[in-house]
């Protein structure tokens, strides 16, 4: 099986976008802080648990992770943030989704959208209906694997749990399925023995396209803009 994840082909900008560690630990924050909302308890509330492995896998302080848990359940300290989605087209024709974490919507949308305008996108467009959301699991250490019969078993199993799509990318896997089917094949990865390098909802293009390489330049110097926005928290594209 094989498909298109944001995770795994924008890792290495992402990467470089979130070496400046203080952005990360904030950004990350957020996002747990937007999962506590629904509970404090991480053995009780899965979205939370993944934001804390995820901060955990940047070395996020105990102390940081404790307090953006704090602020979301409403007992700590700052105002309420907000989960935010944005569509447009990028300059270079590719349409684009935004995910943003906010304590302030006007500031956002009006940052966004200031980004689009200066560098010839067009916010009013409605590409919406060009994604799927999907749940997205990402492993980077397959050590666990030693046989082709044994990844063959875990790739059985993970569809029997709802998996729409497995591939390997230089020894990554992803792993794409339904949102009902999250946690069920998270859980299946789990228990194969192997550690989630990163997990969440995405946003998939349902059809993707090939820009030419002039476009392509334009259309990543544009993602990398929006994603250098602190409140930007994931950016998709239909970019092959």
């Amino acid at each position: 099986m094989s498909g298109h994840s944001k995770w795994a082909t924008t890792k290495h900008r992402k990467s470089a976008v979130d070496a400046k560690k203080g952005k990360a630990f904030s950004k990350i924050a957020k996002l747990i802080s937007v999962a506590a909302r629904e509970g404090a308890n991480p053995e009780m509330n899965f979205a939370l648990r993944l934001m804390i492995d995820k901060a955990k896998a940047v070395n996020m302080p105990k102390e940081n992770i404790d307090r953006a848990i704090a602020r979301g359940a409403g007992t700590g300290e700052g105002d309420a943030l907000e989960s935010v989605v944005y569509e447009g087209m990028a300059p270079g024709g590719a349409s684009v989704i935004v995910e943003a974490v906010t304590d302030n919507k006007n500031r956002t949308f009006t940052n966004i959208k200031t980004m689009f305008n200066k560098h010839g996108g067009n916010m009013e467009a409605k590409v919406m209906w060009q994604f799927a959301q999907k749940g997205v699991i990402g492993v980077e250490d397959l050590s666990a694997l030693q046989t082709q019969s044994e990844r063959e078993g875990l790739e059985l199993t993970l569809i029997d749990a709802g998996a729409e799509d497995i591939s390997y990318d230089e020894n990554v896997l992803t792993v794409v399925c339904p949102v009902h089917d999250f946690k069920k094949v998270s859980d299946a990865i789990s228990n194969a023995g192997l550690i989630i390098a990163d997990a969440g909802l995405e946003y998939i293009a349902t059809n993707s396209i090939n820009p030419s390489p002039e476009d392509q330049e334009r259309i990543e110097k544009f993602i990398e803009i929006l994603e250098e926005d602190d409140d930007v928290d994931s950016v998709y594209t239909n970019v092959s």
